[in-house]
């Protein structure tokens, strides 16, 4: 299936652009010779050192323009808009993690909430011809019929970060209803990769396992009963979402949700496996982690696994990298990057 080229002659407004998944969108822009206009208020939610890094890559492309502004700030990002004129938006920033939403619920609505009601205004007042947000797997909570669809009913979130994901899916679906804003909402899977998060369970892993300490693992220690996750590696996401920035929603379809996963849940425990194997690759020795073994944590959820057709049928794309390759990927960056050897 074809699938129609990205239009340099637009300009792409990135929220969330020093993070992982808002990086790498930005870079994959820039080497197309698309303009971009980057916005991050580079928390400290994790080491603000890895977003500057990944910023300081961005800052040799000529099309790259960075403005450190918080999205929650209303006022500055209608200033934004209105200064920069973006005609795609591509809105990443968002407080993220599960368990961290039980311990500082306030920064979920600040970010999640009021900023994404603030970028919907923008986009609402400045007329842009797309806006693509990041929603997440949680929206389908503890549902058991797998792979999940996005059809499915999504009403019972296990996480207040959920509830704040699903509430972004419907209050864009209310404004490409109201002002025809064309709107794409991407439901991630377990994105992993280089210079990745630090807070996910991977990237942690190794971390736990250069400081001597055992890592923790929120499965019982039940091997029959494991956690599953749809794990996707980082290329498949950013060439996912390349592909949806050059097909825009038609105006009869305004609104439109995607699953962007590797359509293959592995068990957390195989994970763990394979990232010990890869790390052992990458340091030319045997790598095994300590392990404790606790209860699932409140607002995890057993299983994730993503139904990818319709995001075939729209795009021609399916992700496919195994998480041998991927986590391969991962710790060769991780150890050079770390001068972990």
């Amino acid at each position: 299936m074809s699938y129609a080229a990205l239009d340099i002659t637009k300009k792409y407004l990135i929220t969330g652009v020093a993070g992982f998944i808002g990086s790498n969108v930005a870079k994959k822009l820039l080497e197309e010779d698309c303009q971009v206009i980057g916005v991050d208020n580079v928390n400290d939610y994790y080491d603000p050192n890895l977003k500057n890094d990944r910023l300081e890559l961005l800052t040799s492309y000529k099309g790259f323009t960075f403005i450190e502004a918080d999205i929650s700030d209303k006022s500055l990002i209608m200033d934004i808009f209105k200064i920069h004129s973006p005609n795609i938006v591509v809105n990443l920033a968002a407080q993220a993690g599960v368990r961290y939403s039980i311990e500082n619920p306030d920064v979920y609505i600040q970010s999640n909430i009021i900023g994404f009601f603030n970028i919907l205004e923008a986009c609402r007042y400045c007329s842009v011809d797309h806006l693509v947000y990041a929603s997440s797997s949680s929206v389908y909570g503890s549902n058991k019929k797998v792979p999940f669809e996005e059809s499915d009913t999504v009403d019972h979130p296990e996480s207040l970060y959920a509830a704040t994901k699903k509430s972004n899916e419907l209050m864009a679906q209310t404004y490409s209803h109201l002002y025809k804003i064309p709107t794409t909402g991407l439901r991630f899977f377990t994105v992993y990769g280089p210079m990745g998060r630090p807070d996910m369970a991977y990237y942690g892993f190794t971390q736990k396992y250069f400081a001597g300490e055992s890592i923790k693992i929120f499965n019982n220690g039940d091997f029959n009963n494991d956690l599953y996750r749809d794990f996707t590696y980082i290329d498949d996401i950013i060439e996912g979402i390349k592909r949806i920035l050059s097909n825009a929603p038609t105006s009869a379809v305004p609104h439109k949700v995607y699953n962007i996963g590797n359509n293959k849940p592995e068990k957390l425990m195989v994970f763990i496996e394979t990232l010990e194997k890869c790390l052992s690759k990458s340091l030319g020795r045997e790598v095994v982690f300590k392990k404790v073994f606790e209860p699932i944590k409140p607002g995890d959820v057993p299983a994730t696994y993503a139904s990818t057709d319709l995001l075939q049928q729209a795009v021609g794309f399916k992700p496919q990298t195994s998480i041998e390759e991927g986590l391969q990927k991962f710790t060769d960056w991780y150890v050079q990057y770390y001068n972990a050897k």
